[in-house]
């Protein structure tokens, strides 16, 4: 097991001490081509900020599958689809390309995963139920991959939150792999993730000198997806369940943004707001570094409860019941749905004709 623990702590911190080093090189860079974030009305900083932060993260990937990864067709597939995702989120950062230039991007790098890397959720087994997608799989799994991709990069919208989340979910799958005895593909590029978001971190975590950009938060989805199709091969309900728990608070706040944004008859993926779970904790007089910090607290505890899940421990029940009412009490309190305000006037607008009728 030591032998195991010290593999672990290399493949986590060659990746982590490069980014780490590259990325104020990489903020140069940035600055140098004008791929800079400039401050608007939705968003929290208050000076132009360097994006592209993505960009290291992926070399510190790159360089950690050199050294510790073995070749095969899927990491073929999986360099590719990174590589086209990451350059899709640098022309972003770069020009602010339209949401159909991006989707398109995106959608080439689902596909590559899917189609030529062949990693798909063909079947799943669940509660003595079996499914199997047979020719749907293709267009489900390249659905779920853009969900992850989306769901992050939606997120992404204060310093260390989006690569902070990321971290967390790399760890966890890397904790649960090795709990498993799961020395494969999946707990290679957990590890070498981890170390890699962490050394971004450094640079990103509050008040960050860098921004992720959406060649960092499309990558750090991306890669979610990698991660969670090579579990699916497993065909277990564990497989198919735990990825998506660990990701509760980016797929509560996306699915909220949906709705939220379809009461208003808004576009749900294309127009941006102020009324995601940060911007609610943030209206609270909370700060940057306050409001992330409860953000992680809160994701390590769906974490926590999705290791004692695989672990076969009633615990995670009762841990997951109680976040998830948590997170419902905190929907209802603020206006991450609806705006509570707005509402009100426009029953209180109601009544007051009534009584004029």
């Amino acid at each position: 097991m030591s032998e195991i623990i010290i593999k672990i702590l290399w493949i986590i911190f060659v990746p982590f001490i490069f980014v780490a080093i590259i990325t104020p090189y990489i903020k140069k860079v940035a600055l140098k081509i004008g791929a800079v974030d400039m401050p608007r009305t939705r968003h929290i900083h208050k000076k132009p900020m360097p994006k592209m932060g993505g960009v290291g993260v992926f070399l510190g990937f790159l360089l950690g599958y050199m050294i510790f990864g073995t070749h095969s067709s899927i990491m073929n597939a999986v360099l590719i689809g990174g590589f086209l995702v990451v350059l899709i989120g640098v022309m972003d950062d770069l020009t602010e390309l339209g949401s159909l230039t991006k989707f398109i991007g995106q959608l080439a790098s689902a596909s590559v995963l899917a189609i030529y890397g062949g990693l798909l959720i063909k079947d799943i087994s669940a509660f003595g139920i079996y499914i199997d997608f047979g020719i749907f799989a293709y267009p489900f799994t390249i659905f779920f991959i853009l969900g992850c991709i989306n769901c992050i990069n939606l997120i992404d919208g204060l310093d260390g939150l989006s690569g902070g989340i990321s971290a967390i979910y790399f760890l966890t799958i890397g904790i649960i792999a090795t709990l498993q005895g799961h020395f494969g593909l999946d707990f290679i590029i957990a590890f070498i993730m981890f170390g890699s978001v962490l050394g971004f971190l450094v640079h990103n975590f509050p008040p960050a000198s860098i921004f992720a950009g959406d060649s960092g938060s499309m990558f750090f989805g991306f890669m979610i997806s990698v991660i969670a199709l090579l579990g699916f091969k497993n065909v277990t309900v564990t497989s198919f369940i735990v990825p998506i728990l660990i990701l509760a608070i980016p797929i509560f706040d996306t699915l909220f943004a949906i709705i939220r944004r379809t009461i208003k008859g808004q576009n749900a993926f294309t127009h941006a707001d102020k009324f995601h779970i940060h911007h609610q904790l943030l209206n609270r007089n909370l700060s940057q570094k306050t409001t992330v910090l409860i953000i992680y607290a809160i994701d390590i505890l769906f974490a926590f409860a999705s290791i004692l899940y695989v672990l076969k421990d009633s615990l995670a029940y009762i841990v997951y019941l109680i976040l998830t009412i948590i997170v419902v009490i905190f929907a209802c309190k603020t206006n991450v749905i609806v705006d509570r305000e707005v509402l009100k006037s426009k029953i209180k607008n109601k009544m007051n004709k009534k009584k004029k009728v």
